[in-house]
């Protein structure tokens, strides 16, 4: 028996998903890599064997920003009250904090945070544009460390280059993709090479010896941990944890292929992606490569609209700009099902909704 076990294999990925380009052309020719997607049967990790850290330079181009929408400013405030539950009156530092949304959130209710972010484009004095290093100096009560673990290539080691710079110890609230909800809903378009991991539940019980609270938000999609650094240490692959990737993971790939083809020429046929971030990515790519052509690409993000995405050079648009092209009652396949309700009350309920993540085995 191998060390590490084959789960699932996709080539040709965008290397980011969530970067944005300003031609065709230039979103057609973007880095790409392969997803080897294994089990570890040492440790019970599971991550992308063919990752290549070399590829990955975050920068100002990186748009992942999703707090535009009023669903994930909810999920936002969730989360806040989990922070204030472990981590009142502390000094925090939070470790990829993106464009600096929560980092200001959590400032606006008392706390003291610093933020390392390279994509960071603001002019904060409370945020430092730079990866996490251990040379940077820094350190807090505790840490936040909100969707970043899944972009590292080796999460305990940097887990425990938090820990020592941060004097051996302090508590940290992570928070991931739960793997478990993907393989559920056959979530194919969740696997993207930015996520080099892919975390279950179970594995931050092997990771940390105390772990506070544990549990999931927005809608199970995430998991989260609050756990003490001290008590970080190498996983080891539980016996009884019995791990089998679904055969039919990517069945509804042809079927959703097959929905597009056969609408069109009906009058309403226009095939519309609402979500332009790594879901409508990857959905939009499998979608060409099944030779179903998606015809928008819908975001709120101002950030996003009027640029193209990697790999199928689709065009971003805003709601109006591309609903004033579209005919009452085509398809609109959303990517993230948490914001449906958003989605049919900005558009009128006028649609067919596909929430593509709401199939469940």
């Amino acid at each position: 028996m191998t060390r590490f076990e084959a789960l699932y294999r996709a080539e040709g990925l965008p290397v980011f998903q969530n970067r944005m380009f300003g031609s065709v052309e230039a979103a057609r020719n973007c880095a790409r890599g392969d997803m080897v997607l294994v089990r570890d049967r040492e440790s019970g990790l599971i991550f992308n064997r063919a990752f290549d850290p070399e590829l990955m330079r975050y920068d100002a181009d990186y748009q992942n920003e999703q707090a535009v929408s009023s669903v994930f400013r909810d999920h936002l405030e969730e989360v806040t009250g989990i922070v204030q539950r472990h981590f009142s009156g502390q000094t925090l530092i939070e470790v990829g904090c993106g464009k600096g949304y929560f980092l200001e959130h959590l400032h606006a209710r008392g706390f003291s945070v610093t933020g390392l972010d390279p994509t960071y484009e603001g002019d904060s004095p409370h945020v430092i544009k730079a990866y996490f290093t251990p040379e940077i100096g820094l350190r807090a009560d505790a840490v936040i460390l909100r969707h970043v673990l899944e972009h590292v290539r080796n999460p305990v080691e940097f887990l425990g280059h938090i820990r020592d710079a941060n004097g051996g110890g302090g508590d940290i609230y992570i928070e991931v993709p739960c793997f478990d909800w993907i393989l559920e809903h056959r979530a194919w378009f969740d696997i993207f090479y930015e996520h080099v991991n892919y975390f279950r539940a179970g594995d931050f019980r092997r990771l940390f010896g105390t772990v506070r609270e544990a549990g999931h938000v927005f809608g199970g999609q995430y998991l989260y941990v609050v756990a003490d650094l001290a008590t970080l240490r190498p996983p080891r692959a539980d016996t009884a944890d019995t791990f089998t990737f679904p055969a039919d993971f990517l069945a509804t790939v042809a079927r959703y292929a097959g929905m597009i083809k056969a609408s069109r020429g009906t009058g309403k046929g226009s095939a519309i992606v609402w979500g332009g971030a790594s879901k409508g990515v990857i959905f939009s790519l499998f979608m060409q490569r099944a030779g179903a052509d998606i015809d928008f690409v819908i975001d709120i993000n101002p950030a996003k609209q009027g640029k193209y995405l990697a790999a199928t050079g689709l065009r971003v648009s805003s709601p109006e700009e591309a609903l004033a092209h579209v005919e009452p009652g085509a398809s609109i396949f959303v990517m993230n099902g948490n914001y449906l309700p958003e989605i049919r009350q900005m558009t009128h309920d006028q649609f067919n909704y596909l929430t593509v993540d709401h199939e469940k085995l």
